[in-house]
């Protein structure tokens, strides 16, 4: 009986034990106010030898190609980045369609900008890239846009990007850029390619797109997009950018003849 009996009181004092509560794990929750930092690097560009304009970025978020590249065939093409107003991008379309420089409009959209959220998303903080269907080019780098920060320009071409290993990223964009041959796809993507191999984004990567437009330039009738590719989640995303690159036509196969129809010219 007392064997039994101790059993029995050994067993509840088990139960109780394992029915005590435990102090609750502590979980990391991010204050009401903290953003995700931002980073990406990015370059836009006219073809003069096609008439193409065309894009290319890569950055450490999830499906960069979600508001950054904006194009229109025969308008332009802007990048809008960084401390981000995706609102720069339409914004600069419709005024390259009044007639504006990329010069012009790179001035006008920062200066009406309100900046809503002066705190959090400063208007200081922006970062765009502007080249109109000329090939003149304009980009604007704010002062409080995470370090490293800034842009480059050559003839038709912009490069930019922030939180960067340093500027040799935009320059090792632009140097490549310049010297390789092929088509505007493989440029952009090289030029992606370089400033990676300079240390890109030093969060990392994830995501990568590319964008190209010419009137009538795409597949089918009536198509204006050349190329549009995104690669959203990927641990070599512009690895994977170059593999669909080289898988697409590289020859334009619009079904209209440019020369006949007058909705492509």
């Amino acid at each position: 009986m007392t064997t039994h009996l101790h059993l029995r009181l050994l067993a509840a004092a088990m139960a109780t034990v394992a029915c005590a509560p435990t102090a609750p794990t502590p979980s990391v929750v991010a204050a009401p106010d903290e953003l995700f930092p931002t980073g990406t690097f990015s370059i836009i560009a006219y073809d003069s030898a096609t008439g193409q304009l065309g894009g290319a970025v890569q950055s450490r978020v999830f499906s960069v190609g979600n508001g950054v590249l904006w194009a229109e065939a025969g308008v332009g093409i802007v990048a809008t980045q960084a401390i981000v107003d995706v609102s720069y991008g339409p914004q600069s379309l419709a005024l390259l369609r009044e007639g504006k420089s990329a010069a012009e409009v790179v001035k006008t959209v920062w200066e009406r900008d309100s900046d809503p959220d002066s705190t959090r998303w400063t208007k200081h903080g922006r970062q765009f890239a502007v080249v109109d269907a000329q090939g003149n080019v304009a980009a604007y780098t704010g002062p409080r846009a995470s370090a490293w920060a800034g842009d480059r320009q050559a003839k038709h071409v912009t490069a930019q990007g922030n939180i960067l290993a340093g500027p040799g990223v935009v320059d090792s964009m632009l140097a490549a850029y310049g010297r390789t041959q092929g088509s505007l796809a493989l440029r952009l993507v090289a030029a992606l390619e370089a400033g990676q191999a300079a240390g890109g984004d030093t969060r990392g990567k994830q995501s990568a797109a590319l964008l190209i437009v010419k009137k009538c330039g795409g597949v089918w009738l009536h198509n204006d997009v050349v190329l549009r590719l995104q690669v959203d989640d990927n641990p070599e995303p512009i690895a994977e950018l170059r593999r669909l690159v080289e898988k697409a036509p590289q020859r334009a196969r619009g079904v209209t003849d440019a020369t006949r129809d007058p909705a492509c010219r």
